[in-house]
């Protein structure tokens, strides 16, 4: 079966004010479907076809254009959907809190990382947080549609948490303040998921 654009748990205006309807429509509906799309005619008649994206990205060709940047934004956008909530917001508990406080000293020193990972990031591209096999959590960025499967790219383990910082994701409400919106999403990280997530992939 060809992907197909996820639904979204809640509604385009239910992250508000931290990010806008308008920008959430936009991105869902035009970007991520422009990603689906292109990625099922990237893979069609392909040995490709058939697999799940995770195994699609881990054993990716990197010269291969189209779906590594097409590939990538569907998982991206997958996941970015995913940990965000219109009641998320507060702090992790339990192993990940543990683990990023092992890793980087306190929670407020994960977002001190977090946010320059997002801050610093030249043009597009995203800032993750991984988990090893293990348990240990990393922060990375990468750019443009690029995510931590993929290989060699300055970056490891599974992503559990990932932040779009393409001009797409914020400009509307922010314009080219993109320290604001990093720190807006941190209103509306869904912690019971990266936590999950976190599970699955020590």
């Amino acid at each position: 079966m060809p992907f197909e654009l996820p639904q979204l748990s809640y509604a385009y205006d239910a992250l508000e004010p931290h990010i806008d309807a308008r920008t959430m429509e936009i991105h869902h509906t035009k970007h991520h479907n422009g990603y689906t799309s292109k990625l099922n005619a990237a893979i069609a008649g392909t040995d490709l076809e058939g697999k799940t994206i995770e195994d699609i990205l881990t054993n990716l060709d990197m010269s291969n254009g189209a779906v590594r940047n097409n590939g990538g934004g569907f998982f991206n956008h997958s996941l970015f959907w995913e940990v965000m909530s219109p009641d998320g917001g507060g702090a992790p508990s339990g192993a990940l809190a543990d683990a990023i406080n092992d890793a980087f000293g306190s929670f407020d020193g994960f977002k001190e990382k977090f946010s320059a990972a997002a801050g610093t990031r030249f043009g597009s591209g995203w800032a993750w947080l991984c988990v090893h096999k293990g348990g240990q959590v990393e922060v990375c960025s990468t750019p443009n549609q690029d995510n931590p499967l993929m290989p060699d790219n300055g970056c490891g383990g599974t992503p559990i948490l990932g932040l779009d910082v393409w001009e797409h994701a914020y400009y509307l409400n922010y314009q080219n303040r993109r320290p604001d919106y990093v720190q807006a999403f941190f209103n509306v990280i869904n912690w019971d998921k990266v936590s999950a997530l976190y599970e699955a992939g020590k």
